[in-house]
């Protein structure tokens, strides 16, 4: 990729790509776009999707490698980096209830996916990566499950659009129905785990959070970030066990043999927990109460969001519209019906859970 012949035409689909990502993060800093809590790797992709079915023809093929890089090395090193905004102290400061209830809506949501998307008869790196999405943490968890499932980019994009438009909807159904009085049997406590355990993205839960308790006075909002970052920590465990079971799913035939596949260990997941037992370690020592406390920490922070921006931006170069025909209205269908489960189930488990685990 980096030879002495395609260095300088790598280099230049790297640079495609950066300009991209830059104008991202100048239209996230807009007002409306800021009031939606569209993060720069939202922008970014859409970015890339308008430019996949505009002059996308028109990009010499000699950049596509450097186009890859994004979407393979750099993805890989911003999932790892990820790993500065959480320490093992936030698990501790939310307590039992907010990782029972984490762990039963992650494990539960990815199971019910793939079976959903059997029923649909969806493919199923699509329902795959479309239920972990969901589960997780959205965007960045189907950017980190990508490698793994070794899907086609445009896949990625669709299931990174079906969880940005259901966890859009939830940053504004939440605050309606807490306003409305409908989360009140939840209690405090209890919307702040329900709102940090199902909705998708980290900023549709800092928006929902802050919505409903601006000034964080009841603890919602920081409960609600904190039960999010637990429920994010758990994509490295995923991620190893999603390859390990995908290795052992059988391959090509040959001579009547099957043959399994090469087992793919997520290396960057162990990079991503090592990164969060550093950050724990660097909290402890210096003696800080939040991350955002640690030197260099907001410094880190903007580089990672900025390759994770880069890595959506060269996906979505890959996504034109006719591969969102192709794929059809099924991952939309499958998402709703996680939605629903999210929403409902997730209501149900935290308010028989949360009491008895308190």
């Amino acid at each position: 990729m980096f030879n002495k012949e395609n260095r300088g035409n790598t280099l230049h689909g790297i640079l495609l790509i950066t300009l991209f990502s830059f104008a991202a993060f100048y239209i996230a800093e807009i007002p409306f776009v800021k009031s939606l809590s569209f993060s720069p790797l939202i922008v970014g992709i859409i970015l890339g999707m308008l430019y996949a079915n505009s002059l996308r023809n028109h990009l010499p093929e000699t950049w596509v490698p450097g186009i890859k890089f994004c979407t393979k090395q750099i993805l890989r090193a911003g999932i790892v980096l990820y790993g500065f905004r959480l320490t093992l102290t936030q698990v501790a400061a939310v307590g039992l209830p907010a990782v029972i209830i984490d762990t039963i809506i992650v494990v539960g949501t990815i199971f019910l996916g793939i079976w959903l998307g059997r029923v649909l008869n969806m493919d199923k790196e699509t329902s795959l990566m479309t239920a972990t999405g969901s589960a997780i943490c959205g965007a960045a968890a189907v950017l980190g499950a990508e490698p793994v499932v070794k899907c086609e980019g445009h896949k990625t994009a669709i299931a990174v659009s079906t969880v940005v438009i259901f966890g859009t909807i939830s940053m504004f159904l939440y605050p309606i129905l807490y306003r409305a009085g409908m989360l009140d049997a939840l209690g405090d406590t209890g919307v702040a785990i329900y709102t940090g355990s199902t909705l998708h993205e980290v900023a549709h839960v800092a928006g929902a959070g802050n919505a409903m308790d601006p000034t964080d006075t009841l603890g919602i909002a920081g409960t609600a970030t904190i039960t999010k970052m637990i429920r994010v920590m758990m994509l490295a465990p995923v991620l190893v066990v999603m390859g390990l079971v995908l290795s052992k799913k059988s391959g090509k035939t040959q001579g009547g043999k099957q043959e399994k596949r090469k087992i793919t260990i997520p290396w960057f997941a162990f990079g991503f927990i090592g990164i969060i037992c550093l950050n724990t370690l660097l909290q402890t020592a210096l003696g800080v109460e939040s991350v955002k406390e640690i030197p260099l920490n907001g410094a880190i922070e903007y580089l990672d969001t900025f390759m994770l921006t880069m890595a959506m931006t060269a996906l979505g170069t890959d996504t034109s519209l006719d591969k969102f025909k192709q794929a059809g209205a099924k991952p939309f269908v499958l998402a709703g019906l996680l939605y629903i489960w999210l929403v409902g189930g997730g209501y149900l488990l935290t308010k028989y859970l949360v009491p008895v685990l308190m």
